[in-house]
């Protein structure tokens, strides 16, 4: 058995106490996730080709200004 589907049988057995506060817990960890990934993205070297093409573009004069 997977943890997924350990997990998913263990949930189905808590009470609906329970199911409210692992909803709780459970939004926020994956926004406390979803907060970093930004950071281990820029780390990673994600965004280079983005910023590359946008300074390419810039510097060709394809920008609209605000």
């Amino acid at each position: 058995m997977s943890n997924v589907e350990n997990l998913e049988r263990r949930v189905k057995d808590l009470s609906p106490e329970e199911l409210a506060a692992s909803r709780k817990w459970f939004l926020s960890y994956d926004w406390e996730v979803w907060d970093h990934q930004p950071e281990q993205d820029v780390v990673a070297g994600k965004p280079d080709p983005l910023a590359d093409k946008a300074l390419r573009d810039h510097a060709a004069g394809k920008f609209t200004k605000f």
